[in-house]
């Protein structure tokens, strides 16, 4: 379970990060550029809090 939410977190991180440089490109407007980060932090913010700042002992645990 926690490996599925990396993996959508850092997805969701790259959907931030990667319409900007498309903006850039002139492969997509400013405003779908802002939707997609809008979505992508959204979905960062709700996925990484699960799995960020646990020690190693915590995650054994589990």
């Amino acid at each position: 379970m926690k490996s599925v939410l990396k993996i959508i977190s850092f997805a969701a991180l790259a959907l931030t990060l990667i319409p900007s440089f498309l903006v850039l490109k002139g492969s997509i407007t400013p405003e779908l550029s802002k939707t997609l980060m809008l979505i992508g932090t959204i979905i960062w913010f709700g996925t990484a809090s699960f799995w960020m700042n646990k020690s190693e002992e915590e995650e054994v645990e589990s």
